[in-house]
C-alpha cells in the first residue's frame, strides 16, 4: 500500500496471522500511515498481527506511540501482537523506553509467527 509521505506499507496472511511490513523510516510524518493500517488490521479481528520492522531504520516516538496503541487495541480484542525483525538502532529506541519488557519481540517473521 503506498501512503502519504511516500511510506509503503505491506501486509499480508500466512499461516493464520496478518504480517505488516511497513518500509522506510516511521517518523512523525509516516507514524499516521502505519496507524491507519494497523486499525484497518485490527478491525478484522485477526488471532495474529505480526509487525515486520525488518525495513525500518529508523523509529521516532510516534511510530513507537503507534506501536503501544496497536498493542493496547490488540490486548482489548484477545489478539496476540508481536514485533520482529528490529535492527539494532529500532532494538535500542524500544529498550531504553524499556518497551522489550511489554512487547513480544521476535528475531524474524517465522519466529513470530509461533511466539
Amino acid at each position: 500500500m503506498d501512503a502519504e509521505g511516500g511510506m509503503v506499507i505491506n501486509t499480508q496472511q500466512r499461516d493464520g496471522a496478518t504480517i505488516v511490513s511497513p518500509v522506510g523510516d516511521i517518523d512523525l510524518g509516516r507514524s499516521p500511515a502505519l496507524r491507519r493500517e494497523l486499525q484497518s488490521v485490527q478491525d478484522s479481528r485477526p488471532s495474529r498481527v505480526v509487525v515486520d520492522l525488518g525495513q525500518v531504520s529508523y523509529m521516532d516516538s510516534s511510530g513507537v506511540a503507534t506501536l503501544v496503541e496497536a498493542l493496547q487495541v490488540a490486548r482489548r480484542s484477545s489478539t496476540s501482537l508481536v514485533v520482529c525483525s528490529l535492527n539494532d538502532r529500532v532494538r535500542s529506541i524500544f529498550e531504553i523506553a524499556r518497551l522489550d519488557s511489554v512487547f513480544t519481540i521476535a528475531a524474524d517473521v517465522e519466529s513470530a509467527l509461533i511466539a
